[in-house]
């Protein structure tokens, strides 16, 4: 059975679309049959991945909101081992769309649960923001991974998300976990990238990934082309980053790879 990984942090700009589009790439180059989820009602991922998201009528917002099968919206190998339900700007509505639905945290876990099986990954991007999207990303991951920006307020807002985490899984979700946290934007020139790291691992009782995320242009570049950095340059040091990313995830838990 896969793992669907959550990539979370109500921050906004610390690299959870980057992570979601790079780490899902690198996973499928490694052979790892790929789902990539769009919460996000801006889409960034969907069109990161070379996909129209304006001109995409089955999304995710019409799968939550039982219009669409998760078969219909799926879009198949958009890379090689890689397929994606894209998003829209029409989700920004779901959240009001929603209200009185029974049983809606579990929307979207119920509509993976028919197809978990054919993939060794999921992985579900969310909004920057913990409301009903995330809530429902949660209900349906095994794990969450945190991506945290290498910057002076970067566990601003961390005790906030893990508690929303405990929270889901307290009342929702008892099997979800931390997958781990995982440093974005590191900048190997400066003193303050070092301290947050440092930080973050004298703070966080979690598991973190040893695999560091560079501040890389051509990582920031890959998106507009609509191409995973693995396709867009893929001997640059932000594929080869996400690269070890991947072995990492494809590897946790066994203690004889570390």
């Amino acid at each position: 059975m896969g793992r669907t990984i959550v990539v979370a942090n109500q921050k906004g700009g610390v690299g959870k679309t980057t992570t979601t589009i790079n780490l899902s790439a690198s996973l499928a180059e490694l052979g790892q049959k790929v789902l990539v989820v769009d919460m996000d009602p801006q889409g960034n991922t969907t069109s990161g991945l070379g996909i129209d998201k304006d001109s995409e009528e089955n999304t995710v917002y019409e799968l939550l909101l039982g219009e669409r099968e998760i078969a219909q919206c799926l879009k198949k190998d958009v890379f090689a081992n890689l397929s994606v339900v894209p998003s829209n700007i029409n989700l920004a509505g779901a959240e009001i769309e929603l209200i009185g639905v029974e049983d809606k945290e579990n929307l979207l876990k119920n509509a993976l649960d028919k197809i978990k099986a054919d993939y060794d990954f999921i992985l579900i991007d969310c909004p920057p923001s913990l409301n009903m999207l995330t809530i429902n990303s949660m209900c349906a991951g095994d794990t969450v991974l945190v991506p945290i920006q290498c910057e002076y307020y970067a566990l601003e807002g961390l005790s906030q998300l893990i508690h929303t985490i405990d929270l889901v899984k307290e009342r929702l979700n008892p099997e979800l976990e931390i997958e781990g946290v995982v440093f974005t934007m590191y900048d190997a020139r400066t003193n303050l990238s070092l301290q947050v790291v440092e930080n973050v691992k004298n703070n966080l009782n979690q598991n973190i990934y040893k695999s560091i995320i560079p501040r890389n242009v051509r990582l920031a570049e890959a998106p507009s082309y609509g191409q995973p950095i693995t396709e867009y340059d893929a001997k640059s040091t932000g594929a080869e980053a996400y690269r070890l990313l991947a072995e990492e995830v494809i590897h946790r838990g066994e203690e004889e790879w570390q």
